[in-house]
């Protein structure tokens, strides 16, 4: 048992928000009866690295078994559910360092009523921060945890945008140096690119479907104005995944590009190679009868015995060059 009187394990921060009072923030040592939905609604946003974390969760009122679970997962992958008129599951998004972004992938669980939304995570979100800054600054825009839902995954747009600006400007800069006259291996700087367009792509589609399913669902239990906003979302989400898939289509053309010139770099070398291979068998075929430790070879005596090798193996050099000429390899 959680005592209700105690502190809120793994808590990062907590506000009431009401339309009348704006948002307060609840101090960082406030306890679960603090935090219990009351007048507007409560955000709480939680760490799961604090073990401690799903016992509260447990004593929380209102939170269903699956519900539970979905707060409390370290699943990677995103889901969306409903239960007893609670919205729940897993949003990709954005990690964040203390003083930047970044483009590794994150992950926030999450589950709202009318009353209340809870965030879980495991390493900060970019975000989430975003939106926590929101509601500090104007709270009359959130009336109700639904909308500060639909904000958390339009600002995690916002963040793909900026993403995709960014890989968009490293393709130009790629597509310049592929296309350029000096032939130069960029594989190593594509390979990463295209990787995280892939990864973005396989999740942007994973949470179209999801929304898509939930907002299609004949259920009795959806709670109100859900539908809408999923709708509303899986339209933001789309415009996003075709720039994404318009990304990865770029990068794909760019690496066969790469692999055109580097298989055309190594026919030519293998060309050269054979040219040369064909040149010097003749001159190899002369010394190496010349070369024969046996008797009566041809001018063995004598003062001009190696000018007239080496004039012969100049003469096989020409036959064969006049050869590939002829054959119309040359």
């Amino acid at each position: 048992m959680f005592p209700l009187t105690s502190t809120i394990p793994g808590l990062v921060w907590a506000y009431r928000v009401s339309s009348g009072t704006g948002s307060e923030r609840l101090p960082a040592d406030c306890t679960a009866l603090d935090a219990l939905p009351g007048d507007g609604f409560v955000w709480l946003h939680l760490n799961l690295a604090d073990t401690r974390l799903p016992s509260f969760l447990e004593q929380f009122p209102g939170l269903t078994p699956p519900v539970l679970s979905a707060l409390t997962t370290h699943d990677t992958h995103a889901a969306l559910g409903i239960d007893e008129g609670l919205l729940y599951g897993t949003l990709v998004d954005f990690q964040r360092e203390f003083d930047s972004t970044t483009r590794d992938i994150g992950w926030l669980h999450f589950a709202l009523s009318e009353k209340f939304i809870i965030t879980t995570r495991l390493q900060p979100i970019r975000s989430v921060d975003k939106v926590r800054a929101a509601v500090e600054k104007n709270a009359s825009r959130y009336a109700s945890p639904l909308q500060l839902f639909e904000v958390l995954v339009a600002e995690f747009q916002r963040g793909l945008i900026a993403v995709v600006l960014e890989l968009t400007e490293e393709l130009n800069q790629i597509e310049d140096l592929v296309y350029g006259s000096e032939l130069r291996d960029e594989r190593r700087r594509l390979t990463p690119v295209r990787r995280l367009i892939v990864r973005l792509h396989r999740h942007l589609r994973t949470m179209l479907l999801i929304m898509r399913r939930a907002a299609a669902t004949d259920d009795d239990e959806m709670p109100e104005g859900v539908e809408e906003s999923l709708v509303r979302l899986s339209g933001r989400l789309e415009a996003v995944d075709q720039d994404v898939q318009a990304l990865a289509d770029r990068a794909r053309l760019l690496h066969e590009e790469l692999d055109s010139k580097q298989s055309a770099e190594t026919n030519r070398h293998l060309y050269i190679l054979s040219l040369m291979t064909a040149l010097l068998l003749p001159p190899s075929l002369v010394t190496g009868f010349f070369g024969m430790n046996t008797t009566n070879l041809p001018f063995a005596e004598g003062l001009h015995g190696t000018g007239y090798a080496f004039a012969f193996i100049v003469i096989s050099v020409m036959l064969s060059w006049w050869v590939l000429r002829r054959t119309g390899i040359l």
